[in-house]
């Protein structure tokens, strides 16, 4: 396999491009980390003409639910060219947008044995109440998981991994076929709720921005920060 560098830059020049090509305009800048068996890409400054004059009328859900149709339509092409050029073996690919920001991130979780590491954690940040802060924020949204872990992808992304959250009603949802539907009521609400969350740190850590995602049939969620440059 190719070294990391060279992974990220391939990741990134393939992605900017599938973005262009099928979303009529490609992203100003991309940012791929790679650790453990997590992947991340955040992009910034995409969205395209048609969709800011949706924006503008507050037509944000018909943008979402076209771009989730398209990822959806996409990820097996996106898994596949990503082995092609990278060598990585991905399991499982989610996104999430920002479209106030005009910002997005792919996120893929490895199905192979990792080489890379996660970083460690930073010793200002206090870890049981980051998780305790996780976990009361879960509780509000629907419960509080059955297992919570998280990952120091990088010095500014955090990936946060929640087994076992979800309620009757949504596994209820799911069943009958309305998973796009659930996410796309989900989102919101968890992103308001885990917007409250603060990093218990002895020096600025400021959460910049976060993605939202579910991996409805191992009934698990994922919760990605960006935090600003410190």
């Amino acid at each position: 396999m190719k070294n990391e560098k060279s992974i990220e830059s391939e990741i990134s020049g393939y992605i900017s491009t599938l973005l262009r090509q099928n979303f009529g305009k490609g992203p100003t800048s991309v940012y791929v980390t790679l650790a453990g068996t997590f992947l991340t890409i955040h992009f910034r400054g995409f969205i395209a003409p048609m969709e800011k004059i949706l924006l503008n009328k507050h037509q944000e859900k018909r943008i979402l639910e076209t771009r989730n149709l398209l990822m959806n339509e996409l990820s097996s092409e996106i898994i596949l060219q990503l082995y092609k050029k990278t060598g990585l073996d991905i399991e499982t690919i989610f996104a999430d947008w920002n479209l106030e920001n005009e910002t997005g991130m792919i996120f893929a979780v490895l199905n192979e044995e990792a080489e890379q590491s996660t970083a460690k954690w930073p010793i200002d940040v206090k870890e049981k109440e980051f998780y305790k802060a996780i976990d009361i924020a879960s509780e509000l949204s629907e419960k509080i998981p059955g297992k919570t872990v998280i990952h120091w992808l990088s010095e500014r992304t955090i990936l946060v991994v929640r087994d076992k959250i979800l309620v009757p009603i949504e596994k209820e949802l799911i069943s009958n076929g309305f998973t796009e539907e659930l996410k796309l009521a989900k989102r919101p609400l968890e992103k308001r709720v885990i917007g409250e969350v603060t990093i218990p740190s002895s020096r600025p850590r400021i959460i910049e921005e976060t993605f939202v995602d579910w991996n409805f049939e191992k009934d698990q969620g994922f919760f990605l920060f960006v935090l600003k440059p410190v």
